[in-house]
Protein backbone atom coordinates (compact mmCIF):
# COMPACT_ATOMS: atom_id res chain seq x y z
CA UNK A 1 0.00 0.00 0.00
CA UNK A 2 1.45 3.56 -1.23
CA UNK A 3 -0.69 6.05 0.53
CA UNK A 4 -3.50 6.22 3.11
CA UNK A 5 -5.71 9.18 3.26
CA UNK A 6 -7.20 10.27 6.27
CA UNK A 7 -9.97 12.72 6.40
CA UNK A 8 -11.87 13.98 9.49
CA UNK A 9 -15.81 15.45 8.54
CA UNK A 10 -17.90 17.48 10.59
CA UNK A 11 -21.21 18.41 8.97
CA UNK A 12 -19.84 19.32 5.40
CA UNK A 13 -21.13 16.12 3.78
CA UNK A 14 -21.32 17.95 0.29
CA UNK A 15 -17.32 18.81 0.34
CA UNK A 16 -16.74 15.57 1.70
CA UNK A 17 -18.81 13.81 -1.43
CA UNK A 18 -16.51 16.41 -3.62
CA UNK A 19 -13.48 15.61 -1.86
CA UNK A 20 -13.55 11.58 -2.29
CA UNK A 21 -14.95 11.78 -5.75
CA UNK A 22 -11.67 13.87 -7.33
CA UNK A 23 -9.77 11.46 -5.00
CA UNK A 24 -10.82 8.30 -7.05
CA UNK A 25 -10.89 9.92 -10.00
CA UNK A 26 -7.95 11.54 -10.11
CA UNK A 27 -5.89 8.97 -8.63
CA UNK A 28 -4.98 5.59 -10.37
CA UNK A 29 -1.09 5.24 -10.34
CA UNK A 30 -0.32 4.25 -6.90
CA UNK A 31 -2.02 1.68 -4.73
CA UNK A 32 -3.82 3.97 -1.78
CA UNK A 33 -6.46 4.06 0.69
CA UNK A 34 -9.44 6.32 2.33
CA UNK A 35 -10.55 6.40 6.02
CA UNK A 36 -12.80 8.79 7.46
CA UNK A 37 -13.22 9.57 10.47
CA UNK A 38 -16.34 11.44 11.21
CA UNK A 39 -16.50 13.01 14.22
CA UNK A 40 -20.31 13.00 15.27
CA UNK A 41 -21.56 14.73 12.16
CA UNK A 42 -25.36 15.55 12.27
CA UNK A 43 -26.45 16.27 8.67
CA UNK A 44 -26.06 13.28 6.65
CA UNK A 45 -22.38 12.75 6.07
CA UNK A 46 -22.16 9.21 7.61
CA UNK A 47 -24.95 8.03 5.88
CA UNK A 48 -24.04 9.68 2.22
CA UNK A 49 -20.19 7.75 2.96
CA UNK A 50 -22.04 4.41 3.72
CA UNK A 51 -24.35 4.83 0.44
CA UNK A 52 -21.69 6.44 -1.91
CA UNK A 53 -18.97 4.94 -0.80
CA UNK A 54 -18.54 1.64 0.72
CA UNK A 55 -14.71 0.82 -0.06
CA UNK A 56 -14.11 4.25 2.26
CA UNK A 57 -12.49 2.21 6.02
CA UNK A 58 -14.84 4.47 7.81
CA UNK A 59 -15.30 4.90 11.68
CA UNK A 60 -18.14 7.16 12.86
CA UNK A 61 -17.49 8.75 16.36
CA UNK A 62 -20.59 9.13 18.71
CA UNK A 63 -18.65 12.86 19.76
CA UNK A 64 -16.24 15.36 18.66
CA UNK A 65 -13.29 13.65 19.29
CA UNK A 66 -11.19 16.59 17.86
CA UNK A 67 -8.85 16.62 15.22
CA UNK A 68 -5.98 15.17 16.23
CA UNK A 69 -7.41 12.20 18.61
CA UNK A 70 -9.75 11.57 15.20
CA UNK A 71 -6.79 11.16 12.81
CA UNK A 72 -4.85 8.87 14.93
CA UNK A 73 -7.74 6.92 15.55
CA UNK A 74 -7.43 6.58 11.25
CA UNK A 75 -3.04 5.94 11.41
CA UNK A 76 -3.94 2.93 14.13
CA UNK A 77 -5.62 1.33 10.94
CA UNK A 78 -3.89 2.96 8.04
CA UNK A 79 -1.38 0.23 5.89
CA UNK A 80 0.00 3.02 3.61
CA UNK A 81 4.14 3.70 3.62
CA UNK A 82 2.85 7.24 3.76
CA UNK A 83 -0.16 8.24 5.55
CA UNK A 84 -1.96 12.25 4.45
CA UNK A 85 -3.89 14.16 6.17
CA UNK A 86 -5.73 15.52 4.50
CA UNK A 87 -8.95 17.81 5.04
CA UNK A 88 -12.56 17.50 3.83
CA UNK A 89 -12.87 20.55 1.91
CA UNK A 90 -9.85 19.54 -0.35
CA UNK A 91 -10.11 18.82 -3.39
CA UNK A 92 -7.00 16.74 -5.10
CA UNK A 93 -5.95 17.50 -8.71
CA UNK A 94 -4.84 14.75 -11.61
CA UNK A 95 -1.92 12.93 -10.28
CA UNK A 96 -1.79 15.25 -7.28
CA UNK A 97 -0.99 12.25 -4.61
CA UNK A 98 1.11 10.25 -7.23
CA UNK A 99 3.58 12.76 -7.76
CA UNK A 100 3.49 13.13 -3.69
CA UNK A 101 4.31 9.82 -3.54
CA UNK A 102 6.98 9.76 -5.84
CA UNK A 103 8.60 13.06 -4.38
CA UNK A 104 8.30 11.40 -1.07
CA UNK A 105 10.05 8.58 -2.17
CA UNK A 106 12.88 10.70 -3.74
CA UNK A 107 13.50 12.58 -0.46
CA UNK A 108 14.01 10.15 2.14
CA UNK A 109 15.01 12.99 3.99
CA UNK A 110 11.95 14.20 4.79
CA UNK A 111 9.47 13.11 7.29
CA UNK A 112 6.31 15.47 6.67
CA UNK A 113 6.16 17.49 3.42
CA UNK A 114 3.14 19.68 2.33
CA UNK A 115 2.37 20.91 -1.73
CA UNK A 116 0.99 24.16 -3.12
CA UNK A 117 -2.56 24.91 -2.17
CA UNK A 118 -4.41 27.08 -3.84
CA UNK A 119 -8.19 28.78 -3.56
CA UNK A 120 -10.58 28.17 -6.61
CA UNK A 121 -9.42 31.04 -8.33
CA UNK A 122 -6.01 29.65 -8.66
CA UNK A 123 -4.46 32.13 -5.81
CA UNK A 124 -1.94 30.87 -3.16
CA UNK A 125 -3.51 29.89 -0.16
CA UNK A 126 -0.67 31.09 2.40
CA UNK A 127 0.47 28.07 5.04
CA UNK A 128 3.79 27.91 5.91
CA UNK A 129 4.98 29.45 9.36
CA UNK A 130 7.62 29.92 11.48
CA UNK A 131 7.09 28.24 14.73
CA UNK A 132 5.16 30.06 16.99
CA UNK A 133 6.71 32.63 19.82
CA UNK A 134 5.78 34.66 22.48
CA UNK A 135 5.61 37.94 20.31
CA UNK A 136 3.56 36.81 17.33
CA UNK A 137 0.88 35.13 19.92
CA UNK A 138 0.50 37.68 22.11
CA UNK A 139 0.31 40.23 18.79
CA UNK A 140 -2.60 38.07 17.80
CA UNK A 141 -4.58 37.67 21.02
CA UNK A 142 -4.58 41.61 21.63
CA UNK A 143 -5.95 41.91 17.98
CA UNK A 144 -2.73 44.29 17.01
CA UNK A 145 -2.54 42.69 13.52
CA UNK A 146 -6.11 44.31 12.60
CA UNK A 147 -4.44 47.45 12.96
CA UNK A 148 -0.57 47.09 12.24
CA UNK A 149 -0.52 43.64 10.34
CA UNK A 150 3.05 43.62 9.54
CA UNK A 151 3.50 42.52 13.15
CA UNK A 152 2.70 38.88 11.88
CA UNK A 153 5.39 38.98 8.61
CA UNK A 154 7.78 37.35 10.63
CA UNK A 155 5.50 34.07 11.92
CA UNK A 156 3.14 34.22 8.62
CA UNK A 157 6.26 33.82 6.86
CA UNK A 158 4.90 36.26 4.57
CA UNK A 159 8.03 36.84 1.86
CA UNK A 160 7.82 32.84 1.62
CA UNK A 161 8.29 31.77 -2.24
CA UNK A 162 6.00 29.20 -2.50
CA UNK A 163 7.77 28.92 -5.91
CA UNK A 164 10.32 26.41 -4.26
CA UNK A 165 11.55 23.80 -2.53
CA UNK A 166 12.68 24.80 0.78
CA UNK A 167 12.90 22.81 4.35
CA UNK A 168 10.42 24.69 6.08
CA UNK A 169 9.32 24.94 10.03
CA UNK A 170 5.59 24.04 9.81
CA UNK A 171 2.95 23.71 7.47
CA UNK A 172 -0.80 23.64 7.29
CA UNK A 173 -2.37 20.43 8.50
CA UNK A 174 -5.31 20.29 6.13
CA UNK A 175 -2.41 18.24 3.18
CA UNK A 176 -0.24 17.41 5.63
CA UNK A 177 2.15 13.87 4.45
CA UNK A 178 3.66 11.96 6.81
CA UNK A 179 6.70 9.12 6.11
CA UNK A 180 5.57 5.97 8.19
CA UNK A 181 8.98 5.68 9.71
CA UNK A 182 7.88 8.75 11.53
CA UNK A 183 4.84 7.81 12.61
CA UNK A 184 6.01 5.02 14.37
CA UNK A 185 8.70 7.00 16.27
CA UNK A 186 6.70 9.94 17.59
CA UNK A 187 3.22 7.30 17.82
CA UNK A 188 0.78 9.92 15.94
CA UNK A 189 -0.67 13.28 16.87
CA UNK A 190 -0.60 15.03 20.55
CA UNK A 191 -4.58 14.36 21.69
CA UNK A 192 -4.02 17.23 24.31
CA UNK A 193 -5.10 18.93 21.37
CA UNK A 194 -8.49 19.35 20.43
CA UNK A 195 -7.73 21.77 17.24
CA UNK A 196 -4.66 23.98 16.35
CA UNK A 197 -1.34 23.87 17.48
CA UNK A 198 -1.27 19.85 16.83
CA UNK A 199 0.31 20.17 13.25
CA UNK A 200 2.86 22.67 14.37
CA UNK A 201 3.46 19.99 17.19
CA UNK A 202 4.17 17.51 15.35
CA UNK A 203 6.44 19.35 12.84
CA UNK A 204 8.58 20.51 16.46
CA UNK A 205 8.61 17.00 17.16
CA UNK A 206 9.47 15.45 13.76
CA UNK A 207 12.74 18.00 13.87
CA UNK A 208 13.52 16.97 17.12
CA UNK A 209 13.75 13.58 15.60
CA UNK A 210 16.00 14.22 13.00
CA UNK A 211 13.50 14.28 10.23
CA UNK A 212 12.66 17.75 7.79
CA UNK A 213 9.40 19.30 7.32
CA UNK A 214 9.44 20.69 3.45
CA UNK A 215 7.57 22.41 1.35
CA UNK A 216 7.23 21.33 -2.57
CA UNK A 217 5.78 22.91 -5.88
CA UNK A 218 5.56 19.96 -7.62
CA UNK A 219 1.77 19.24 -7.29
CA UNK A 220 -1.73 21.28 -5.82
CA UNK A 221 -4.27 20.80 -4.18
CA UNK A 222 -7.55 22.91 -3.81
CA UNK A 223 -8.05 24.15 0.09
CA UNK A 224 -11.50 25.95 0.52
CA UNK A 225 -10.27 27.21 3.86
CA UNK A 226 -12.10 26.64 7.01
CA UNK A 227 -15.91 25.53 5.75
CA UNK A 228 -16.16 23.30 9.27
CA UNK A 229 -14.81 26.13 11.58
CA UNK A 230 -17.31 28.70 10.29
CA UNK A 231 -20.05 26.51 12.00
CA UNK A 232 -18.37 26.91 14.81
CA UNK A 233 -19.63 30.06 17.38
CA UNK A 234 -16.32 32.83 17.29
CA UNK A 235 -16.29 32.75 21.43
CA UNK A 236 -15.84 28.82 21.16
CA UNK A 237 -13.26 28.91 18.64
CA UNK A 238 -11.55 31.17 20.81
CA UNK A 239 -11.56 29.17 23.86
CA UNK A 240 -10.35 26.22 22.01
CA UNK A 241 -7.90 28.05 20.52
CA UNK A 242 -6.63 29.72 24.06
CA UNK A 243 -6.52 26.14 25.29
CA UNK A 244 -4.46 25.18 22.55
CA UNK A 245 -1.86 27.92 22.59
CA UNK A 246 -1.45 27.45 26.33
CA UNK A 247 -0.70 23.93 26.20
CA UNK A 248 1.77 24.17 23.16
CA UNK A 249 3.80 26.86 25.02
CA UNK A 250 3.29 24.73 28.30
CA UNK A 251 5.15 21.75 26.52
CA UNK A 252 7.93 24.03 24.32
CA UNK A 253 8.17 27.16 25.94
CA UNK A 254 10.23 28.26 28.81
CA UNK A 255 7.75 29.03 31.65
CA UNK A 256 8.19 32.68 31.62
CA UNK A 257 6.37 32.69 27.98
CA UNK A 258 3.74 30.62 29.35
CA UNK A 259 3.17 33.60 32.24
CA UNK A 260 3.35 35.99 29.85
CA UNK A 261 0.47 34.34 28.02
CA UNK A 262 -1.66 33.65 30.85
CA UNK A 263 -1.39 37.50 31.67
CA UNK A 264 -2.23 38.65 28.22
CA UNK A 265 -5.49 36.20 27.23
CA UNK A 266 -7.80 38.09 29.64
CA UNK A 267 -6.99 41.34 27.98
CA UNK A 268 -7.64 39.73 24.80
CA UNK A 269 -10.72 38.61 25.95
CA UNK A 270 -11.95 42.12 27.23
CA UNK A 271 -10.51 43.52 23.49
CA UNK A 272 -12.59 41.07 21.90
CA UNK A 273 -16.04 41.48 23.86
CA UNK A 274 -15.51 45.81 23.69
CA UNK A 275 -15.22 45.12 19.97
CA UNK A 276 -17.91 43.08 19.49
CA UNK A 277 -20.54 44.90 21.01
CA UNK A 278 -18.94 48.20 19.05
CA UNK A 279 -19.67 46.05 15.66
CA UNK A 280 -23.27 45.17 17.04
CA UNK A 281 -23.72 49.02 17.77
CA UNK A 282 -22.84 49.86 14.34
CA UNK A 283 -25.21 47.26 12.91
CA UNK A 284 -28.28 48.75 14.31
CA UNK A 285 -27.05 52.59 14.13
CA UNK A 286 -26.69 53.55 17.74
CA UNK A 287 -24.34 56.06 18.24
Amino acid sequence: MDLSIITVPWNVKDLVRKNFENIYKNTSNIEFEVISVDNDSKDGTTEMIQKEFPQVKAIFNNYNAGFGKANNQGIKISQGRYVLLLNPDMQVQPDTLEKMVKWMDEHPEAGVAGCKLIKQDGGIVPHVRHYPGIFDQSMIILKIPHLFPGVLDHYMWRDFDYTKEQVVDSIRGSFFMIRREVLDKLQGLDERYFLWFEEVDFCKQVAEAGFKVMYTPVTECIDHVGKSFAQVPTGKLQNIFQDSMIKYFKKWQPTWQLLILEMVWPVGKFLAFVGGKLKIKKKVGVN
